[in-house]
């Protein structure tokens, strides 16, 4: 007689569905300022506890508490209020010129806004970010041209990719913005590469790579912790975990039972779990990291945990596989609501001042989608030059492409 029962796989389920309310107890939280902050020369193994637990600064009525909370200036906080904003109402407008048809496609980055735009700040501009497709706050804290985005993504005639990209995947190497990439998981092994490659020039400029939930399933991303802990690459390996891939929950690539930033530390790498819905939090964090890599002490990995507030892209309807009202019940809030109530606690910001500065972003950004219109939009066909297929390839032109040129009369 056989004393077992049959075998069966287990398929994790999301914690909510279309009209249900979702139980968030699976988050794992801690309260504001309970988590330790290790010196920045700590073993990659005891950070375990961290991996497990959630770097919060700000509690539920906008007090900065905890070890994580020291040396952040008030301007620091509140150039991270208007990055944020200048975000968050860049991606609103964005949204709706897709919906008038003026580009093909675009992916906002609502409720997540505090990620990109605290490490861009804690980072300097010369380290290379290898971002994803939701990462805009780096440009953003960076002051990259709103005209050049914009034209990027409406592929016109000014757009300085020539078509060759998908709107939103920028490029802007002055910027230290590395090409993103359309494959998922890709930029984490060239974060590592090029960290690697700065280590080995001598140089001191480190990198930054960025990937979402979903995309730690992907092999790239197991092979880039081998190389960052071996060669104790100068780089920071951010894991965006919004509860959502497409529509895919979390718990499928894994973070039913774990955590994501646990992986980091059995693959011998330093790491943080972080509330990523705290911008002081975020900036401490992506600090600490930066200063380790900085000093040679090798790679960190950091889980933010968010929530993907709107749809995946313009391409998709959330409301096919989750609660419709789900951000609301988000147990982190939003980013800037949490920030905008502890800036005014302290003294440094008001509810006149936020109406000012969105108003003055605001028209910041519509002035930069007229200008970038006037070189075309997807309904207009103002497009690059056909020439431009042939050019940015190689740097000596081969014959047979020179003679199809010529034969296209351009």
């Amino acid at each position: 007689m056989n004393e077992y029962a049959p075998l069966r796989l287990h398929v994790p389920e999301p914690t909510g569905r279309p009209g249900c309310q979702t139980d968030f107890s699976y988050l794992r939280l801690n309260d504001a300022g309970k988590v330790r902050k290790p010196p920045v020369d700590v073993e990659a193994a005891d950070t375990a506890d961290i991996a497990y637990s959630l770097i919060r600064v700000l509690d539920d009525k906008g007090n900065a508490l905890g070890p994580w909370a020291e040396d952040i200036s008030p301007e620091i906080l509140r150039q991270g209020m208007r990055t944020m904003l200048k975000t968050r109402l860049f991606d609103s407008r964005m949204v709706v010129a897709q919906r008038q048809k003026k580009m093909s496609f675009y992916m906002q980055s609502l409720g997540e806004e505090a990620i990109g735009s605290g490490q861009a700040m804690a980072l300097n501009r010369t380290d290379m970010c290898f971002p994803t497709y939701r990462q805009q706050s780096i440009l953003m804290a960076r002051d990259v041209s709103l005209v050049e985005m914009i034209c990027q993504l409406l592929s016109n005639e000014r757009d300085p990719l020539k078509g060759r990209q998908l709107p939103i995947m920028y490029s802007v190497r002055e910027a230290g913005f590395f090409t993103i990439s359309g494959n998922l998981a890709t930029q984490f092994v060239q974060a590592v590469g090029w960290a690697m490659a700065s280590a080995i020039k001598g140089d001191t400029k480190i990198a930054s790579a960025w990937i979402g939930d979903g995309a730690t399933a992907e092999s790239d991303f197991h092979t880039a912790l081998t190389f960052a802990h071996v060669y104790r690459a100068p780089v920071i390996l951010n894991v965006v975990n919004n509860q959502w891939a497409i529509s895919t929950f979390q718990a499928i690539a894994g973070g039913e039972s774990t955590t994501f930033a646990g992986r980091g530390v059995g693959c011998g790498i330093a790491s943080l779990r972080v509330d990523g819905n705290d911008f002081i939090a975020v900036y401490a964090a992506s600090r600490w990291a930066a200063e380790r890599a900085r000093r040679g002490l090798g790679p960190s990995l950091i889980e933010w945990v968010t929530y993907r507030a709107g749809p995946h892209s313009t391409s998709d309807d959330p409301s096919k596989y989750r609660p419709a009202d789900d951000w609301n019940h988000f147990p982190l809030g939003d980013p800037i609501a949490r920030l905008k109530q502890h800036l005014i606690a302290i003294g440094h910001w008001s509810e006149e001042e936020h109406q000012a500065v969105t108003a003055e972003l605001e028209a910041e950004i519509i002035k930069a989608q007229k200008e970038a219109e006037q070189y075309g939009t997807l309904a207009g066909g103002q497009m690059p030059s056909p020439a431009s297929m042939f050019e940015d390839v190689y740097k000596e032109m081969p014959e047979h492409l020179r003679r199809q040129r010529q034969e296209l009369g351009i």
